[in-house]
Protein backbone atom coordinates (compact mmCIF):
# COMPACT_ATOMS: atom_id res chain seq x y z
CA UNK A 1 0.00 0.00 0.00
CA UNK A 2 1.67 3.77 -0.74
CA UNK A 3 2.91 5.79 2.09
CA UNK A 4 -0.12 8.18 1.17
CA UNK A 5 -2.85 5.82 1.43
CA UNK A 6 -1.83 4.68 4.71
CA UNK A 7 -1.49 8.15 6.53
CA UNK A 8 -4.45 9.74 5.22
CA UNK A 9 -6.60 7.96 7.82
CA UNK A 10 -3.79 8.38 10.44
CA UNK A 11 -4.06 12.07 9.99
CA UNK A 12 -7.98 11.98 9.53
CA UNK A 13 -7.97 10.49 13.39
CA UNK A 14 -6.10 13.29 14.42
CA UNK A 15 -7.72 16.36 13.03
CA UNK A 16 -11.07 14.23 14.95
CA UNK A 17 -9.17 14.06 17.83
CA UNK A 18 -8.10 17.70 18.28
CA UNK A 19 -11.78 18.38 17.79
CA UNK A 20 -12.56 16.05 20.52
CA UNK A 21 -10.43 17.62 22.58
CA UNK A 22 -11.63 21.19 21.92
CA UNK A 23 -15.23 19.91 22.86
CA UNK A 24 -14.30 18.15 26.21
CA UNK A 25 -12.72 21.14 27.55
CA UNK A 26 -15.97 23.13 26.16
CA UNK A 27 -17.72 21.39 28.10
CA UNK A 28 -16.18 20.90 30.86
CA UNK A 29 -15.84 24.94 31.57
CA UNK A 30 -19.79 25.68 30.45
CA UNK A 31 -21.09 22.69 32.57
CA UNK A 32 -18.38 21.71 35.50
CA UNK A 33 -17.11 25.35 36.07
CA UNK A 34 -19.82 27.73 34.89
CA UNK A 35 -18.25 30.98 36.30
CA UNK A 36 -14.65 30.23 35.16
CA UNK A 37 -12.40 33.24 33.75
CA UNK A 38 -12.14 33.81 30.45
CA UNK A 39 -8.36 33.97 30.50
CA UNK A 40 -8.22 30.58 32.40
CA UNK A 41 -10.35 29.13 29.52
CA UNK A 42 -8.24 30.73 26.89
CA UNK A 43 -4.83 29.41 28.30
CA UNK A 44 -5.97 26.01 28.85
CA UNK A 45 -7.46 25.80 25.21
CA UNK A 46 -3.51 27.69 24.09
CA UNK A 47 -1.64 24.28 26.45
CA UNK A 48 -3.87 21.89 24.48
CA UNK A 49 -3.33 23.46 21.14
CA UNK A 50 0.90 23.02 21.84
CA UNK A 51 0.58 19.95 23.17
CA UNK A 52 -1.09 18.68 20.10
CA UNK A 53 1.31 20.77 17.88
CA UNK A 54 4.41 18.75 20.00
CA UNK A 55 2.57 15.37 19.21
CA UNK A 56 1.08 15.65 16.27
CA UNK A 57 2.26 18.43 13.91
CA UNK A 58 1.50 21.88 12.20
CA UNK A 59 -1.37 21.15 10.58
CA UNK A 60 -3.45 19.58 13.12
CA UNK A 61 -2.47 22.22 15.52
CA UNK A 62 -3.66 25.17 12.83
CA UNK A 63 -6.94 23.22 12.47
CA UNK A 64 -7.13 23.40 16.05
CA UNK A 65 -6.37 26.70 17.18
CA UNK A 66 -9.49 27.60 14.20
CA UNK A 67 -11.69 25.53 15.92
CA UNK A 68 -10.80 26.47 19.66
CA UNK A 69 -11.04 30.22 18.87
CA UNK A 70 -14.05 29.67 17.34
CA UNK A 71 -15.56 27.72 20.53
CA UNK A 72 -14.48 30.35 22.67
CA UNK A 73 -16.00 33.25 20.46
CA UNK A 74 -19.11 31.38 20.63
CA UNK A 75 -19.10 29.81 24.21
CA UNK A 76 -17.22 32.04 26.16
CA UNK A 77 -16.97 36.05 24.89
CA UNK A 78 -20.17 37.79 24.73
CA UNK A 79 -22.76 37.63 23.49
CA UNK A 80 -22.75 33.73 24.24
CA UNK A 81 -24.58 31.94 21.91
CA UNK A 82 -23.19 33.78 18.87
CA UNK A 83 -20.41 34.57 16.67
CA UNK A 84 -20.81 38.58 17.17
CA UNK A 85 -18.14 40.30 18.68
CA UNK A 86 -19.68 43.73 20.53
CA UNK A 87 -16.39 44.92 22.43
CA UNK A 88 -13.50 45.96 19.88
CA UNK A 89 -11.51 44.50 22.89
CA UNK A 90 -12.39 41.18 22.33
CA UNK A 91 -11.49 41.05 18.81
CA UNK A 92 -8.06 42.41 19.89
CA UNK A 93 -8.24 39.35 22.39
CA UNK A 94 -9.46 37.25 19.41
CA UNK A 95 -6.72 38.04 17.50
CA UNK A 96 -4.18 37.24 19.75
CA UNK A 97 -5.27 34.04 20.80
CA UNK A 98 -5.54 32.90 17.29
CA UNK A 99 -1.69 34.14 16.36
CA UNK A 100 -0.68 33.10 19.76
CA UNK A 101 -1.54 29.79 19.24
CA UNK A 102 -0.41 29.38 15.68
CA UNK A 103 2.88 30.84 16.81
CA UNK A 104 3.08 28.77 19.64
CA UNK A 105 2.47 25.63 17.35
CA UNK A 106 5.12 26.59 14.86
CA UNK A 107 7.65 27.10 17.67
CA UNK A 108 6.42 23.92 19.39
CA UNK A 109 6.64 22.18 15.67
CA UNK A 110 9.96 23.34 15.38
CA UNK A 111 11.10 21.96 18.50
CA UNK A 112 9.86 19.04 17.65
CA UNK A 113 11.21 18.68 14.61
CA UNK A 114 14.51 19.51 15.93
CA UNK A 115 14.45 16.58 18.40
CA UNK A 116 13.37 14.38 16.14
CA UNK A 117 16.62 15.15 13.65
CA UNK A 118 18.93 15.39 16.80
CA UNK A 119 18.03 11.72 18.04
CA UNK A 120 17.70 10.34 14.65
CA UNK A 121 21.75 11.57 13.97
CA UNK A 122 22.43 10.26 17.79
CA UNK A 123 20.87 6.67 16.63
CA UNK A 124 22.89 6.82 13.29
CA UNK A 125 26.23 7.59 15.37
CA UNK A 126 25.82 4.88 17.34
CA UNK A 127 24.89 2.45 14.31
CA UNK A 128 28.05 3.58 12.28
CA UNK A 129 29.98 3.24 16.16
CA UNK A 130 28.26 -0.57 16.21
CA UNK A 131 29.09 -0.49 12.18
CA UNK A 132 32.97 0.20 12.48
CA UNK A 133 33.45 -1.66 15.64
CA UNK A 134 32.39 -5.05 14.02
CA UNK A 135 34.53 -3.48 10.99
CA UNK A 136 37.51 -3.56 12.76
CA UNK A 137 37.02 -7.22 13.71
CA UNK A 138 37.48 -8.42 10.56
CA UNK A 139 41.67 -8.77 8.80
CA UNK A 140 41.01 -10.79 6.22
CA UNK A 141 39.72 -8.87 2.88
CA UNK A 142 37.63 -11.61 1.26
CA UNK A 143 36.12 -12.56 4.71
CA UNK A 144 35.81 -8.62 5.20
CA UNK A 145 34.16 -8.17 2.29
CA UNK A 146 31.57 -11.02 2.68
CA UNK A 147 30.87 -9.48 5.82
CA UNK A 148 30.33 -5.69 5.32
CA UNK A 149 26.47 -6.16 3.99
CA UNK A 150 25.78 -8.30 6.91
CA UNK A 151 27.36 -5.75 9.18
CA UNK A 152 25.11 -3.38 7.44
CA UNK A 153 22.29 -5.26 7.62
CA UNK A 154 22.50 -5.76 11.16
CA UNK A 155 23.58 -2.47 12.18
CA UNK A 156 21.05 -0.30 10.59
CA UNK A 157 18.05 -2.64 10.35
CA UNK A 158 18.11 -2.53 6.42
CA UNK A 159 16.06 -4.35 4.23
CA UNK A 160 18.79 -5.43 1.94
CA UNK A 161 22.63 -4.07 1.38
CA UNK A 162 24.56 -4.86 -1.86
CA UNK A 163 28.18 -3.02 -1.99
CA UNK A 164 30.10 -2.94 -5.17
CA UNK A 165 33.77 -3.10 -5.61
CA UNK A 166 35.23 -1.54 -8.89
CA UNK A 167 38.76 -3.19 -9.07
CA UNK A 168 37.15 -6.41 -8.48
CA UNK A 169 33.70 -5.96 -10.90
CA UNK A 170 32.13 -8.11 -8.36
CA UNK A 171 29.06 -7.44 -5.91
CA UNK A 172 28.53 -8.35 -2.20
CA UNK A 173 25.30 -8.53 -1.21
CA UNK A 174 22.72 -9.82 1.99
CA UNK A 175 19.32 -9.57 3.26
CA UNK A 176 16.14 -9.77 1.47
CA UNK A 177 15.07 -7.59 -1.45
CA UNK A 178 18.96 -7.28 -2.87
CA UNK A 179 17.41 -7.93 -6.46
CA UNK A 180 15.25 -4.92 -6.14
CA UNK A 181 18.59 -2.77 -5.91
CA UNK A 182 19.90 -1.68 -9.24
CA UNK A 183 23.20 -2.48 -10.24
CA UNK A 184 23.35 0.02 -12.88
CA UNK A 185 22.34 2.90 -10.32
CA UNK A 186 25.32 1.23 -8.11
CA UNK A 187 27.80 1.66 -10.92
CA UNK A 188 26.77 4.67 -11.75
CA UNK A 189 27.13 6.19 -7.89
CA UNK A 190 30.46 4.88 -8.28
CA UNK A 191 30.96 6.53 -11.35
CA UNK A 192 29.56 10.45 -10.53
CA UNK A 193 30.74 9.73 -6.56
CA UNK A 194 27.83 11.29 -5.59
CA UNK A 195 24.96 9.65 -3.23
CA UNK A 196 21.77 9.23 -3.98
CA UNK A 197 18.47 9.33 -2.08
CA UNK A 198 15.59 8.15 -2.85
CA UNK A 199 13.50 8.10 0.68
CA UNK A 200 9.79 7.41 -1.23
CA UNK A 201 10.88 4.70 -2.63
CA UNK A 202 13.06 3.27 0.24
CA UNK A 203 16.55 2.91 -1.79
CA UNK A 204 19.80 5.17 -1.15
CA UNK A 205 23.29 4.60 -3.54
CA UNK A 206 26.66 6.10 -2.36
CA UNK A 207 29.93 5.99 -3.34
CA UNK A 208 32.52 3.67 -1.26
CA UNK A 209 35.90 6.35 -1.30
CA UNK A 210 39.40 5.65 0.11
CA UNK A 211 40.22 9.05 0.63
CA UNK A 212 39.36 11.52 -1.72
CA UNK A 213 39.22 8.47 -4.50
CA UNK A 214 35.85 6.23 -5.38
CA UNK A 215 36.31 2.34 -5.12
CA UNK A 216 33.36 1.25 -5.18
CA UNK A 217 29.87 1.93 -4.31
CA UNK A 218 27.21 0.79 -2.02
CA UNK A 219 23.07 0.31 -2.18
CA UNK A 220 20.71 0.10 0.47
CA UNK A 221 17.12 -0.68 0.78
CA UNK A 222 14.62 -0.25 3.54
CA UNK A 223 14.53 3.59 5.71
CA UNK A 224 17.45 4.94 4.29
CA UNK A 225 20.12 6.77 6.11
CA UNK A 226 20.67 10.80 5.41
CA UNK A 227 22.89 11.62 2.96
CA UNK A 228 25.61 12.27 5.71
CA UNK A 229 25.66 9.04 6.91
CA UNK A 230 25.62 7.26 3.92
CA UNK A 231 28.59 9.15 3.12
CA UNK A 232 30.40 8.25 6.42
CA UNK A 233 29.73 4.55 6.01
CA UNK A 234 31.26 4.63 2.55
CA UNK A 235 34.51 6.84 4.03
CA UNK A 236 34.51 3.76 6.89
CA UNK A 237 34.53 0.83 4.08
CA UNK A 238 36.86 2.30 2.25
CA UNK A 239 39.03 2.35 5.89
CA UNK A 240 38.11 -0.73 6.32
CA UNK A 241 39.20 -2.27 3.04
CA UNK A 242 42.43 -0.55 2.91
CA UNK A 243 42.82 -1.85 6.70
CA UNK A 244 42.92 -5.53 5.96
CA UNK A 245 44.83 -5.50 2.78
CA UNK A 246 47.56 -3.52 4.79
CA UNK A 247 46.78 -5.84 7.76
CA UNK A 248 47.30 -9.10 5.34
CA UNK A 249 50.15 -7.40 3.70
CA UNK A 250 51.66 -7.50 7.40
CA UNK A 251 50.78 -10.65 8.21
CA UNK A 252 52.54 -12.22 5.05
CA UNK A 253 55.40 -10.06 5.68
CA UNK A 254 55.87 -10.85 9.13
CA UNK A 255 55.34 -15.26 8.15
CA UNK A 256 57.81 -14.56 5.26
CA UNK A 257 60.74 -12.85 7.88
CA UNK A 258 59.80 -15.27 10.75
CA UNK A 259 59.86 -18.07 7.81
CA UNK A 260 63.21 -16.90 6.86
CA UNK A 261 64.25 -16.94 10.45
CA UNK A 262 63.43 -20.11 11.04
CA UNK A 263 65.48 -21.62 7.91
CA UNK A 264 68.12 -19.67 9.18
CA UNK A 265 68.13 -21.49 12.28
CA UNK A 266 67.00 -24.68 10.50
CA UNK A 267 70.28 -24.62 8.39
CA UNK A 268 72.32 -23.17 11.59
CA UNK A 269 71.49 -25.76 13.25
CA UNK A 270 71.38 -28.74 10.98
CA UNK A 271 75.27 -27.37 9.63
CA UNK A 272 76.44 -27.04 13.24
CA UNK A 273 75.13 -30.06 14.77
CA UNK A 274 74.69 -32.57 11.86
CA UNK A 275 77.73 -32.18 11.04
CA UNK A 276 79.79 -33.06 14.02
CA UNK A 277 78.37 -36.41 14.21
CA UNK A 278 78.72 -37.45 10.52
CA UNK A 279 82.27 -36.06 10.60
CA UNK A 280 83.30 -38.21 13.38
CA UNK A 281 81.05 -40.79 12.10
CA UNK A 282 82.90 -40.34 8.64
CA UNK A 283 86.54 -40.40 10.27
CA UNK A 284 86.33 -43.48 12.77
CA UNK A 285 84.59 -45.44 9.38
CA UNK A 286 87.48 -44.42 7.32
CA UNK A 287 89.35 -45.18 10.03
CA UNK A 288 88.57 -48.84 10.14
CA UNK A 289 88.83 -49.26 6.33
CA UNK A 290 92.33 -47.64 5.51
CA UNK A 291 93.62 -49.79 8.34
CA UNK A 292 93.93 -53.21 9.38
CA UNK A 293 96.71 -53.61 12.00
CA UNK A 294 94.25 -52.08 14.78
CA UNK A 295 94.30 -54.15 17.57
CA UNK A 296 90.18 -54.77 19.24
CA UNK A 297 90.12 -52.18 21.42
CA UNK A 298 91.25 -49.31 18.98
CA UNK A 299 88.29 -51.05 17.07
CA UNK A 300 85.70 -51.35 19.53
CA UNK A 301 86.39 -47.60 20.68
CA UNK A 302 85.82 -46.29 16.94
CA UNK A 303 82.71 -48.24 16.82
CA UNK A 304 81.50 -46.92 20.11
CA UNK A 305 82.16 -43.44 18.34
CA UNK A 306 79.96 -44.43 15.08
CA UNK A 307 77.14 -45.87 17.71
CA UNK A 308 77.21 -42.66 20.11
CA UNK A 309 77.24 -40.20 17.56
CA UNK A 310 74.49 -42.66 15.39
CA UNK A 311 72.33 -42.10 18.62
CA UNK A 312 73.01 -38.16 18.87
CA UNK A 313 71.97 -37.93 14.97
CA UNK A 314 68.66 -39.87 16.33
CA UNK A 315 68.46 -37.55 18.77
CA UNK A 316 68.02 -34.98 16.93
CA UNK A 317 65.54 -36.00 14.32
CA UNK A 318 63.49 -37.38 16.93
CA UNK A 319 63.30 -33.99 18.62
CA UNK A 320 62.12 -32.93 15.22
CA UNK A 321 59.58 -35.14 14.99
CA UNK A 322 58.51 -34.63 18.56
CA UNK A 323 58.30 -31.15 18.16
CA UNK A 324 55.39 -31.26 15.16
CA UNK A 325 53.75 -34.05 17.33
CA UNK A 326 52.98 -31.88 19.87
CA UNK A 327 52.48 -28.61 17.66
CA UNK A 328 49.88 -30.61 15.91
CA UNK A 329 48.31 -32.33 19.40
CA UNK A 330 49.06 -35.58 18.09
CA UNK A 331 49.88 -37.30 21.32
CA UNK A 332 48.21 -38.41 23.77
CA UNK A 333 48.61 -38.08 27.93
CA UNK A 334 48.45 -40.42 30.79
CA UNK A 335 47.26 -38.80 33.94
CA UNK A 336 48.57 -40.21 37.19
CA UNK A 337 48.64 -38.26 41.04
CA UNK A 338 52.00 -38.95 41.71
CA UNK A 339 54.07 -36.29 44.82
CA UNK A 340 56.94 -34.11 42.80
CA UNK A 341 59.33 -35.92 44.56
CA UNK A 342 58.67 -38.39 43.07
CA UNK A 343 59.36 -36.64 39.85
CA UNK A 344 62.07 -34.89 40.63
CA UNK A 345 64.10 -38.44 41.81
CA UNK A 346 63.07 -40.02 38.74
CA UNK A 347 64.79 -37.27 36.47
CA UNK A 348 67.68 -37.12 38.57
CA UNK A 349 67.73 -40.97 38.19
CA UNK A 350 68.09 -40.45 34.58
CA UNK A 351 70.52 -37.75 34.54
CA UNK A 352 72.97 -39.35 36.45
CA UNK A 353 75.38 -40.60 34.34
CA UNK A 354 75.65 -36.50 32.57
CA UNK A 355 76.00 -35.21 35.52
CA UNK A 356 78.82 -37.16 36.42
CA UNK A 357 79.96 -36.04 39.64
CA UNK A 358 78.50 -32.23 39.79
CA UNK A 359 76.44 -31.18 42.93
CA UNK A 360 73.15 -30.99 42.78
CA UNK A 361 70.96 -29.59 45.59
CA UNK A 362 67.47 -30.16 46.58
CA UNK A 363 65.00 -28.40 48.15
CA UNK A 364 61.87 -29.68 48.22
CA UNK A 365 59.34 -28.19 50.85
CA UNK A 366 57.97 -30.35 53.09
CA UNK A 367 54.21 -31.95 53.03
CA UNK A 368 54.01 -31.09 49.45
CA UNK A 369 50.29 -32.24 47.79
CA UNK A 370 50.95 -34.76 44.99
CA UNK A 371 50.63 -33.18 41.43
CA UNK A 372 48.24 -34.88 38.65
CA UNK A 373 50.36 -35.16 35.60
CA UNK A 374 51.84 -37.48 32.91
CA UNK A 375 54.48 -39.06 34.86
CA UNK A 376 57.22 -39.89 31.48
CA UNK A 377 56.18 -36.61 29.74
CA UNK A 378 56.60 -34.53 33.13
CA UNK A 379 59.84 -36.30 33.77
CA UNK A 380 60.91 -35.46 30.59
CA UNK A 381 60.29 -31.52 30.73
CA UNK A 382 62.49 -31.97 34.53
CA UNK A 383 65.22 -34.06 32.40
CA UNK A 384 66.13 -30.86 29.34
CA UNK A 385 65.83 -28.27 32.11
CA UNK A 386 68.65 -30.14 33.94
CA UNK A 387 70.50 -30.84 30.93
CA UNK A 388 70.61 -27.80 30.18
CA UNK A 389 71.74 -26.36 33.62
CA UNK A 390 74.18 -29.05 33.20
CA UNK A 391 75.28 -28.00 29.63
CA UNK A 392 75.23 -24.41 30.24
CA UNK A 393 76.94 -24.12 34.04
CA UNK A 394 80.65 -24.68 34.86
CA UNK A 395 80.86 -28.22 36.39
CA UNK A 396 82.46 -26.86 39.66
CA UNK A 397 78.87 -25.52 40.42
CA UNK A 398 76.25 -26.61 42.00
CA UNK A 399 72.73 -27.01 40.31
CA UNK A 400 69.83 -26.29 42.70
CA UNK A 401 66.18 -27.99 42.35
CA UNK A 402 63.56 -26.60 44.13
CA UNK A 403 59.55 -27.54 44.64
CA UNK A 404 56.89 -25.33 46.37
CA UNK A 405 53.39 -25.26 46.93
CA UNK A 406 52.23 -22.10 44.45
CA UNK A 407 48.59 -22.50 45.59
CA UNK A 408 46.41 -24.71 43.39
CA UNK A 409 49.79 -25.87 41.61
CA UNK A 410 53.37 -27.21 42.54
CA UNK A 411 56.22 -24.53 41.06
CA UNK A 412 59.40 -26.36 40.50
CA UNK A 413 62.47 -24.60 39.71
CA UNK A 414 65.91 -25.30 38.24
CA UNK A 415 68.60 -22.82 38.91
CA UNK A 416 72.05 -22.83 37.60
CA UNK A 417 75.18 -20.50 37.83
CA UNK A 418 75.89 -20.16 34.42
CA UNK A 419 76.61 -17.09 31.48
CA UNK A 420 73.08 -15.88 32.22
CA UNK A 421 70.57 -14.70 29.35
CA UNK A 422 70.46 -11.27 27.76
CA UNK A 423 67.11 -9.72 28.15
CA UNK A 424 66.16 -9.12 24.75
CA UNK A 425 67.07 -12.99 23.88
CA UNK A 426 64.56 -14.17 27.36
CA UNK A 427 62.10 -13.43 24.92
CA UNK A 428 63.56 -15.35 22.31
CA UNK A 429 64.74 -18.88 24.60
CA UNK A 430 61.81 -20.90 24.16
CA UNK A 431 61.34 -20.13 19.83
CA UNK A 432 62.30 -23.40 18.10
CA UNK A 433 65.84 -23.68 16.73
CA UNK A 434 66.88 -20.38 18.61
CA UNK A 435 69.92 -20.67 20.85
CA UNK A 436 72.23 -18.48 22.46
CA UNK A 437 74.29 -16.10 20.35
CA UNK A 438 77.37 -16.22 22.40
CA UNK A 439 76.81 -20.34 23.41
CA UNK A 440 75.58 -21.79 20.00
CA UNK A 441 78.98 -22.62 19.04
CA UNK A 442 80.36 -23.68 22.26
CA UNK A 443 77.53 -26.13 23.45
CA UNK A 444 76.37 -28.56 21.07
CA UNK A 445 72.32 -28.71 20.45
CA UNK A 446 69.59 -27.54 18.11
CA UNK A 447 67.65 -25.49 19.98
CA UNK A 448 64.51 -27.78 20.44
CA UNK A 449 64.25 -28.97 23.94
CA UNK A 450 63.46 -25.71 25.34
CA UNK A 451 60.11 -25.46 22.96
CA UNK A 452 59.27 -28.85 23.51
CA UNK A 453 59.25 -28.26 27.10
CA UNK A 454 57.30 -25.48 26.90
CA UNK A 455 54.55 -27.28 25.00
CA UNK A 456 54.56 -30.62 27.07
CA UNK A 457 54.37 -28.16 30.37
CA UNK A 458 51.36 -26.48 28.80
CA UNK A 459 49.70 -29.66 27.40
CA UNK A 460 49.95 -30.73 31.16
CA UNK A 461 47.89 -27.40 32.01
CA UNK A 462 51.05 -25.66 33.55
CA UNK A 463 53.24 -22.81 32.65
CA UNK A 464 57.26 -22.31 32.22
CA UNK A 465 59.16 -19.11 32.61
CA UNK A 466 62.98 -17.76 33.25
CA UNK A 467 64.34 -15.79 34.97
CA UNK A 468 67.94 -14.91 34.29
CA UNK A 469 70.78 -12.25 35.21
CA UNK A 470 73.21 -12.55 32.65
CA UNK A 471 76.52 -13.29 34.27
CA UNK A 472 74.98 -14.63 37.33
CA UNK A 473 73.05 -17.57 36.05
CA UNK A 474 69.37 -18.39 34.89
CA UNK A 475 66.47 -20.20 36.83
CA UNK A 476 64.12 -22.28 34.78
CA UNK A 477 60.45 -23.06 36.75
CA UNK A 478 57.48 -24.61 35.64
CA UNK A 479 54.34 -25.30 37.56
CA UNK A 480 52.35 -28.72 37.59
CA UNK A 481 48.38 -28.34 38.74
CA UNK A 482 47.48 -29.99 41.86
CA UNK A 483 45.86 -33.02 41.94
CA UNK A 484 42.06 -32.28 42.94
CA UNK A 485 41.87 -34.31 45.48
CA UNK A 486 44.74 -33.36 46.87
CA UNK A 487 43.63 -29.88 46.49
CA UNK A 488 40.62 -30.43 48.23
CA UNK A 489 42.98 -31.99 51.40
CA UNK A 490 45.42 -29.23 51.44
Amino acid sequence: MPEHSRSFPRQSARFLGALAIIVALTLFYRKVLPQVNQTTVALSLLLAILAVSAVWGMAVSAFMSVAAMLAFNYFFLPPVGTFTVEDPQNWVALAAFLVTAILGSQLSGRVRREADAANRRRREIERLYAFSQKLLGEGDVMRLLNAIPNHLVDAFEAGAVSVFLADKNKFYRSGMGTQQLDEQKMRGAFTRDEPTVDEAGGFCYGPIRLGLRPIGSIGISGTPPSRQTLEAIGTLIGIAIERARAVEQLSKAEADRQGERLKSALVDSITHDFRTPLTSIKASVTSLLSSRSQNREQEEELLTVIDEECDRLNRLVEEAAEMERLEAGEFELEFKVVPAEQLIEAALGHCRKALGSREVVVRAAPGLPPVRVDVDRAKDVLVQLIDNANLYSPKDQPIVISAEDNGNSILISVADRGPGIEDLEQGMIFDKFYRGKNQRYLVRGTGMGLPIARAIVQALGGSISLTSQFGSGSVFSFTLPISASAGERH
